[in-house]
């Protein structure tokens, strides 16, 4: 026993405890009623504290407080332990007057020095018919589908005292961040809920919106209400959800009406609440209510005329580029990166164009998409490698690559320059260190012979008569027959050849099968890794890429509706037309779906491949 008690005191004594930085908060809410209670919390992430000063309450009526607690935690996780401790003064305080006050810095010494907190601004408003509970509640469950309160309201609902519940009682807004914008610029759609009732379930998500891409922004699953005074009454608000739309396409776009059903508890006046209470019943009625959110419509103007090597990209982008060697040996690989950072529609920016000297070997770009969903659009960076490879010794130039996007700002297109580099390809290994340009100008290396004395030729030795000549005979007008009519035959299919490479949209749509198998294949890689993420994205180029190449469509053109049509056009039988839709349908649902999808991928790549095969055999 002393020596398991000697053992935990020198592991206790060895723990490295990870203390962070220290920070002194203050919690608050935004706004308040007048005459409402609200709670004040000071938040110091130590207990090595002292000399705790009060700041200035100037407009509020301290009824309660300091209140002082402790909170400590220490937890250890692979052999690492971490250790976290704070103390919490709470005050109550009471709003007294309208107007926006200010709470001013507290002050606590920690290590013989002063820390102090942020000031924090209240709004207090003026008490509304609403008569919305100060402070806010809480609502837990997911966003975009059903919420529900965590228990039964401590209270009765303040207004609509029977089910006859107004739109003035309980609705929701729709806000978009701007309703006047160009082609693939971000848009914000917020839905807010407004309520003055004890709401505790809502039920309702957004439709499939035709024209845009939408991703959905991440709320707390937790909804934190808050007051908020709209058209003079106070009510309880809260973001309920927000997407960023990217639209698709010009013209007027509509945002349809979303009705939601939510779940109202009201108090049953018809019944006596001390006879309730001891009968066992319950004073409160559920009321199912629908809300039906407003229409918007949203402008989308075309992007001006497209300069020519236009990336796609829209929003405000930075670019870097680098390089991992300038000096190398033939055949041994290097690599050029070039970096798009900013903020815009990131997934739809094309691979910019490297226009690399004809003697390298090159590859297609590895792309690694590095940014985040904010509410301003997809933030952050694209990444495009390049590998290639030198075969011949020599000093070459590697020109600047531009990257052309459209500035939301300014609206105009900027263009972005990469660095131009100097690459030293010196001769490598096995070799003798001299090479010559052949008739194409490329450097070839000189074949040497190993051995400077050849062995006679042994064996049996042929012989003709003098006059057995080869002029004049058969073989000797093939050999100059046969050239001629190579000559010639070579000649049609190089014009043939020449003509097919003019005719851009012709070779687009031959290659369009192999560039979507070959972006199938990549796919399949992600779909053994269960990256959900860039497998659904691969596939969805390869659908979009495919239609794309096969009817020489733009990309800014590309939507359901045109690739329908174009289908259509073609006599492609109307199940196949499905077909192909629906597997575009799936995989972008499928992006966002919940749960296990490894079974759903699979089905989504099965389908995309039947999908292709049966396009490119009819068309």
């Amino acid at each position: 026993m002393k020596r398991l008690l000697h053992l935990l005191i020198c592991v206790c004594i060895s723990v490295s405890v990870l203390a962070d930085e220290v920070s002194f908060r203050v919690s608050a809410p935004s706004s308040v009623e007048a005459g409402g209670k609200f709670r004040v919390q000071f938040t110091v992430n130590t207990q090595n504290v002292s000399g705790f000063s009060a700041p200035d309450f100037r407009g509020f009526e301290v009824i309660y407080g300091p209140a002082t607690s402790s909170q400590s935690s220490f937890q250890m996780i692979n052999g690492r332990t971490s250790q976290s401790s704070s103390i919490i003064y709470t005050y109550v305080l009471l709003a007294e007057n309208p107007g926006t006050f200010t709470i001013g810095s507290a002050s606590v010494h920690v290590d013989g020095k002063v820390v102090k907190s942020k000031p924090v601004q209240v709004r207090v408003l003026a008490g509304g018919a609403g008569g919305a509970a100060n402070g806010g509640a809480s609502y837990g469950g997911g966003q975009g589908n059903s919420s529900s309160a965590n228990g039964r309201p401590s209270a009765a609902p303040s207004a609509s005292p029977s089910a006859n519940i107004s739109g003035k009682d309980l609705f929701m807004t729709a806000t978009a961040s701007r309703t006047n914008v160009h082609e693939q610029e971000a848009i914000l759609l917020t839905y807010k809920i407004y309520t003055l009732v004890d709401l505790t379930q809502l039920d309702g998500k957004l439709p499939t919106l035709d024209g845009f891409q939408i991703q959905e922004i991440p709320l707390p699953r937790t909804k934190e209400f808050s007051i908020e005074q709209y058209n003079g009454k106070n009510y309880r608000s809260v973001v309920w959800s927000q997407y960023l739309l990217f639209p698709q396409k010009s013209g007027k776009l509509t945002i349809p009406a979303i009705t939601y059903e939510g779940v109202v508890i009201t108090r049953n006046r018809n019944l006596d609440p001390i006879e309730a209470f001891f009968n066992g019943q319950s004073g409160y009625t559920e009321v199912k209510r629908k809300i039906t959110t407003p229409t918007l419509t949203i402008n989308v103007s075309p992007l001006p005329n497209k300069p020519e090597g236009f990336s796609g990209a829209v929003g405000k982008f930075s670019l870097a580029s680098s390089i991992s060697t300038k000096e190398v040996d033939a055949n041994e690989a290097v690599t050029l990166k070039i970096s798009v950072k900013g903020s815009g529609n990131m997934k739809l920016i094309a691979t910019p164009e490297v226009p690399f000297p004809k003697d390298f070997e090159t590859y297609d770009a590895k792309v690694n998409d590095n940014f985040q969903l904010t509410r301003s659009g997809l933030v952050g960076t694209k990444d495009f490698e390049y590998l290639f490879v030198p075969r011949h010794a020599g000093t070459y130039e590697i020109p600047a690559a531009n990257f052309i996007y459209f500035d939301t700002e300014s609206r105009s297109y900027k263009t972005l320059k990469t660095e131009a580099y100097t690459l030293k390809v010196n001769k490598g290994k096995g070799g003798a260190g001299q090479s010559v340009s052949n008739y194409s100008g490329q450097q070839q290396d000189v074949q040497q012979l190993n051995q400077d004395i050849r062995f006679i030729k042994k064996g049996d030795v042929e012989l003709h008569q003098p006059d057995d000549t080869f002029f004049g005979t058969w073989k000797y007008w093939m050999a100059y027959g046969l050239p001629l009519v190579l000559f010639v035959l070579l000649l049609v299919l190089g014009r043939k050849q020449m003509k097919a490479n003019a005719n851009v949209a012709q070779s687009r749509g031959k290659k369009a099968n192999k560039v979507a198998l070959r972006r199938m294949k990549t796919a399949k890689k992600l779909l053994d890794n269960h990256d959900t993420g860039k497998f659904y994205d691969e596939v969805l180029r390869a659908l979009w890429g495919y239609v794309g190449d096969k009817f020489n469509m733009s990309q800014e053109s590309l939507n359901k509706e045109n690739i329908e049509q174009s289908l259509t056009s073609r006599q492609v039988p109307e199940e196949q037309i499905q077909q192909f839709m629906k597997v575009l349908n799936d995989c972008e649902f499928a992006r966002y779906a919940p749960g296990d999808v490894n079974e759903n991928m699979g089905n989504v790549y099965n389908s995309a491949i039947s999908a292709i095969s049966k396009m490119e055999d009819n068309l």
